[in-house]
């Protein structure tokens, strides 16, 4: 009964909901959720530094979250970089110079809260030019005014940026009376304007006053109440800017500090002033107003502006907006042209004529156009996410919660989709889909959940990216060596499908090739594999079932390639020089260099030659019927399966162990290339020795295997955000829901997408020769274009 059950639920589900279905509820979703954004950016403005300045959440207990936008760390290089040249002056009271301190500590954190309190504090790096000055005054009032008056008259340098603010101390000498909030009221009034006027060509912030922890406050400070605070702060806000009418002379209102301290005010050693890594927060936003717009960080999205379009990316528009408008005139004529041509009734035979019309070329050219149209709009789409200003993002925050309860409930799911397999094979098509699609899952949650901060999950994940290479290695092999087919279609085929995508966003998104770092590498192994089995002499195993002599030459080849793969590891400036040179420079470099290339290169360098080998064992052992592949037989007698399960088992155990204990993550990426292969040589004995294991698999994992490479370049632009530095948020205020909405409809996407890139596969790489190396010649024109593009852009930004 619990066995039919469980088939009729999933036949109900499948009835209901099907793929099609699904993809037209995403659609829905993204224009609706496109209308809401555009809308409420309409109404609120589309400002994200005033949200940085005056709204946020903790997340955990350190880690501030601005609404709608991304952060981003600085170092003290950055800062230095940022600030070169410039002159900051903070202006008020003992807060004013705790906020003044965590500041300078971001451009040097040597620096040391020593000096007079109660006076003026000045320091200058004089390697940058830097100079942050700050100045004591604890009241608004004359003096106050005298000083910002001069810095507008010009009499003494003015100040790049201005921080000021104070309130509380005019409440403690004053006793909290009415007449000194009347008092502040109208000198902050007469200092607004001279505010306002220091705001047209400098960047002039007004630090809003903190509550005060009242519980801990000392005698001479009770008169300081949250009540009292609030009143300061509500003439502040009411007072400044009201008389400005041009946007840039704006005093900025810089009350998120406010916010900040009522988390964590009762950690104040003595309820006035703030613990310090609170200041550190507010120093931090600071530095983001002001440099985010200057260094542009990937992971900064905050007071960013939308970056202008570059010449490619217009092309690139250009060409989807007249294959959609191709599409549409092209789908209404062949649909009028279907109703004319309508099965017509003989009136004297009464039987239906059918024109002879052929159709053939009319529908290739429509379902080219249509593959385009569709891509246009999901382009469309990832730009909307990743490069406009229309949806939020987030920073991520890593919880163990966040990365193991998803990790269960998928496991659930996998192991509910349970059906038999077609063939019992070992690593058989549906195991290695099943094998890449929870593979694929845990790597999306480790990416969207922070994990790579928990160096026992990195180890771990860094075994399941090289297990997809290993991959790479045994199905490649596999293919060529039974085949024998090194011809130019197969070779094209495995190109295109591999880099069709990445391509397209390299230019949409305007983006390297190797940011999309793992399609460069299974793209450069899979063309190594290639020429170690092409090059003369070409041995397969129909030539080398005739001789044993074969077998041997083939090995040979593999120990070269060892040797090569060794040597370019311990070579680095050999490793660079190769892909330094043009062209290749121009797919490998990033940031000007290829290192990040030869780090991905290195980290996995030796788990593809891995998949070979165990290709060529496993299709050697089964040639000779040394395996029993039958449904429900162990792999092997039950002597030899029983002792390989329990070593395999051993053997994955220790590994996790050993990953789990890894305390450096330099010294553990060392080893890591020589080891990973342990633990999956043991995952893949553990699957398939039980002949019950190599009978079922999971169709759940095996739906997302089938298209895990899309999945995996997708979450760049549309699941993540900031090129995978943060989270898209669709649905602000509710990150349960926003991550099932966001979920689907990046699932549906990378699913179409895969859809798309079948279809033009089958188009623009043709089984003929002659007309394949023609199209080939297309494609290396279209690319020197591209080259040629990229060479001009590349001058205009310089």
């Amino acid at each position: 009964m619990a066995a039919l059950a469980y088939t009729l639920g999933k036949r109900e589900i499948n009835h209901y909901f099907s793929v099609r279905s699904a993809k037209a509820l995403a659609l829905g979703a993204v224009l609706l959720l496109a209308a809401c954004h555009a809308a409420f950016r309409r109404y609120r403005g589309d400002d994200t530094c005033e949200y940085l300045l005056s709204s946020g959440r903790f997340l955990g207990e350190k880690v501030w979250q601005p609404h709608s936008c991304m952060m981003h760390k600085y170092k003290n290089s950055e800062a230095k970089n940022c600030l070169l040249d410039k002159h900051i002056a903070f202006i008020g009271d003992s807060r004013i110079r705790q906020l003044f301190y965590s500041f300078v500590k971001l451009i040097n954190p040597q620096v040391k809260e020593e000096g007079n309190k109660h006076g003026n504090i000045l320091f200058e790096d004089k390697s940058a030019s830097i100079k942050v000055d700050f100045l004591w005054y604890p009241e608004v009032n004359g003096s106050m005014k005298q000083r910002i008056k001069s810095w507008t008259e010009g009499s003494i340098g003015k100040p790049h940026v201005i921080v000021a603010g104070a309130a509380t101390w005019s409440i403690k000498i004053h006793n909290g009376s009415n007449e000194a909030l009347t008092q502040y009221k109208i000198n902050i009034t007469s200092i607004a304007p001279l505010l306002e006027k220091l705001a047209e060509s400098s960047d002039v912030y007004w630090v809003l006053q903190d509550p005060v922890y009242e519980d801990m406050l000392s005698d001479s400070r009770k008169m300081i109440t949250n009540e009292k605070i609030d009143a300061y702060n509500e003439a502040a806000i009411s007072i400044l800017n009201s008389s400005s009418r041009n946007s840039k002379a704006k005093v900025k209102v810089f009350s998120v500090s406010k916010l900040i301290a009522e988390e964590t005010i009762m950690q104040s050693s003595d309820g006035l002033h703030l613990p310090e890594s609170s200041r550190e927060t507010s120093a931090m936003i600071l530095m983001n107003v002001y440099c985010n717009k200057i260094l542009k960080p990937i992971d900064g999205s905050c007071c960013q502006p939308q970056p202008p379009l570059t010449l490619i990316q217009k092309l690139a528009f250009c060409f989807f907006a007249l294959s959609i408008i191709g599409y549409l005139i092209l789908s209404f004529i062949y649909r009028n042209n279907h109703r004319k041509n309508k099965p017509c009734t003989d009136m004297e035979s009464g039987e239906e004529k059918k024109p002879v019309t052929n159709t053939s070329p009319v529908s290739t050219l429509e379902t080219l156009l249509h593959s385009f149209f569709k891509l246009g709009l999901i382009m469309a789409y990832f730009y909307l996410c990743d490069r406009a200003n229309l949806f939020m993002k987030e920073n991520k925050f890593y919880t163990h919660s966040s990365f193991f309860i998803p990790i269960i409930y998928i496991l659930v799911l996998g192991v509910f989709y349970t059906e038999n397999t077609k063939e019992t094979k070992m690593l058989n098509r549906e195991q290695t889909d099943e094998w890449k699609g929870w593979m694929q899952l845990v790597i999306l949650i480790y990416h969207i959940s922070g994990a790579s901060t928990f160096l026992p999950v990195y180890m771990h994940v860094r075994v399941l990216v090289a297990a997809y290479l290993f991959q790479t290695g045994y199905g490649h092999f596999s293919y060529f060596w039974i085949k024998g087919d090194f011809g130019l279609y197969r070779v094209c085929q495995v190109l295109f499908r591999l880099n069709f995508l990445v391509v397209v966003l390299c230019i949409v998104m305007d983006r390297p090739y190797q940011f999309y770092y793992f399609v460069p590498l299974v793209t450069v192994w899979f063309m190594i594999i290639y020429a170690t089995l092409a090059l003369w002499p070409q041995i397969v195993q129909k030539k080398a079932n005739g001789n044993c002599f074969w077998h041997f030459g083939l090995l040979l080849k593999l120990i070269s390639l060892l040797a090569c793969i060794y040597f370019l590891a311990n070579s680095q400036g050999v490793f660079e020089k190769i892909f330094s040179l043009w062209p290749l420079s121009t797919c490998f470099e990033l940031n000007g260099n290829v290192y990040e290339w030869w780090f991905r290169w290195k980290l996995d360098r030796y788990v593809v030659f891995h998949g070979m080998m165990f290709a060529f064992i496993y299709l050697a052992l089964q040639k000779r019927q040394l395996l029993s592949e039958g449904k429900g037989e162990p792999l092997f007698s039950n002597k030899i399966s029983n002792g390989l399960l329990f070593i395999s088992v051993v053997c994955f155990l220790t590994y996790s162990i050993w990953a789990s204990s890894c305390k450096n993550k330099t010294e553990c990426n060392e080893l890591h290339p020589s080891v990973s292969v342990v633990q999956i040589l043991a995952f893949i004995l553990i699957r398939n020795i039980p002949g019950y294991a190599r009978s079922v698999y999971s169709s759940f994992f095996a739906w997302f295997g089938r298209i895990s490479l899309e999945l995996f370049i997708c979450q760049y632009h549309i699941w993540l955000a900031a090129d995978t530095k943060g989270i898209l948020v669709l649905i602000p205020g509710n990150p349960m829901l926003n991550i099932i909405v966001s979920t689907f409809i990046f699932v549906c996407v990378a699913h179409e997408i895969f859809q798309i890139t079948n279809d033009l596969a089958q188009m623009v790489v043709p089984k003929d020769n002659a007309t394949l190396l023609r199209r080939l010649l297309c494609i290396a024109g279209f690319f020197s274009g591209l080259l040629f593009l990229a060479a001009i852009q590349d001058q205009s930004r310089h």
